[in-house]
């Protein structure tokens, strides 16, 4: 069974005769451990298409399965919880809170997530060590690289145990040396197994990736590329 299944997957804006459908007739199937990219021009419906896949927003037709589960109808209450333990978000912007430390920020999914002190403590270590990270426990975001921010924010999507990172333009604010690192990070995840969706402009980036498909005009269609 795939981790994502879309099917026919379709959405509006508006009502009635102004509707606009930004996405038309999707469908996809994203296995276990698949690295993907998706590409496309600024309004192909790329960021619609990840805010769905990111139970951030509702189709309004198609069916959309999570891990077996259907959350294409779901209310707000079911579709945060799933949210919260089955994806683990990347941004460009790094989205760390300023007043928390390194550690601290990590940790925070799993304290919404009543985990006990010490097994947030045991897990979040374990992390921050494997992004290369454990001598900056107690900095703060200010006193870190874009490259260390944006290793932090990996370190905290993947506290939950997500079943899919869902990734936005990761290196969009980062110099061509951290840029490398952070994607360099990327490909260890996946050759550990982990279920990685790369939303992306960069050409060179995708063309690194062993599948890539692409938003045109609110449509999808996918290539094969060789893998880097």
């Amino acid at each position: 069974m795939p981790i994502v299944h879309l099917e026919g997957i379709e959405k509006d804006y508006g009502t009635g005769d102004g509707a606009l459908t930004v996405l038309k007739d999707v469908s996809l199937d994203i296995e276990e451990g698949e690295f993907i990219a998706i590409v496309g021009a600024s309004g192909s419906g790329k960021t619609t298409l990840m805010n769905i896949l990111g139970c951030l927003d509702r189709p309004t037709r198609g069916r959309y399965e999570l891990s077996g589960t259907d959350v294409s109808k779901l209310g707000d209450d079911r579709l945060s919880r799933i949210r919260g333990k089955s994806i683990g978000f990347v941004f460009q912007s790094f989205n760390l809170i300023a007043q928390l430390s390194v550690l601290e920020n990590v940790e925070l999914p799993l304290f919404y997530d009543r985990v006990t002190k010490a097994e947030r403590r045991r897990r979040c270590l374990a992390l921050l060590d494997a992004v290369g990270l454990s001598h900056r426990l107690k900095h703060y975001p200010t006193q870190l690289s874009g490259g260390e921010c944006q290793r932090v924010a990996i370190a905290r999507a993947l506290a939950v145990e997500p079943a899919m990172l869902l990734t936005d333009e990761p290196t969009g604010n980062l110099d061509s040396k951290n840029g490398e690192e952070v994607l360099k990070l990327f490909h260890d995840l996946h050759r550990e197994g982990r279920t990685i969706v790369m939303v992306t402009h960069n050409p060179e980036i995708a063309g690194g990736l062993p599948r890539v498909v692409e938003m045109h005009d609110g449509r999808l269609s996918e290539r094969v590329t060789e893998s880097a």
